[in-house]
């Protein structure tokens, strides 16, 4: 009968893959680990999007997966598949926190939602405005600024990011659905 390996001095390759295991396992439990994968993702997508491989980034997107079950096949894009069921998820919880929020949590009074809904009236508010000082009078001046649905989880990991230094009242939810 074997007797299970423990990393010792003896056997460095244990140590290392002990060692790498301990990281990631304290990385994936602190608060802001899925907004510090988020905001490298932009940063590596940004790269590739503006890079001479760019071609070969956006052919990835389009790449087609899907399943077949007897005569039944659904086949979509990658990014039809995060587009409409990933992000659909993601507003869906984003949704029911806020809810919850709105009739038992940080938002269930007017005064304690006040900074919250002026933030995002800014929020929508803003993109408008600069879209129209910088379309003015030119071929977009008739289209509309409209802000990146995707805003709220660059704003939520941003703020998760900058941690005590934000009013706990404009951290009304996490994205892990944990009220602060």
């Amino acid at each position: 009968m074997e007797q299970a390996t423990t990393p010792t001095r003896e056997n460095p390759l244990l140590l290392i893959q002990d060692r790498i295991l301990r990281g990631i396992n304290e990385f994936v439990h602190l608060e802001v680990s899925g907004n510090i994968v988020l905001l490298i993702a932009t940063i590596v997508a940004l790269v590739l999007a503006n890079s001479p491989v760019a071609d070969a980034y956006f052919q990835f997107w389009k790449t087609e997966i899907g399943f077949k079950v007897g005569e039944f096949q659904f086949y979509e894009t990658l990014q039809h598949w995060i587009n409409d069921f990933l992000m659909a998820f993601f507003f869906f919880v984003a949704g029911l926190e806020i809810k919850r929020e709105v009739l038992v949590g940080e938002l269930s009074t007017l005064r304690k939602a006040s900074l919250p809904l002026m933030a995002a009236a800014g929020g929508m508010v803003a993109p408008a405005l600069l879209y129209l000082v910088f379309n003015a009078g030119g071929e977009g001046a008739y289209g509309w600024g409209v802000p990146v649905a995707t805003d709220i989880a660059f704003a939520l990991g941003v703020l998760a990011l900058l941690g005590s230094r934000v009013p706990a009242s404009l951290k009304v939810f996490d994205g892990h659905g944990h009220r602060r």
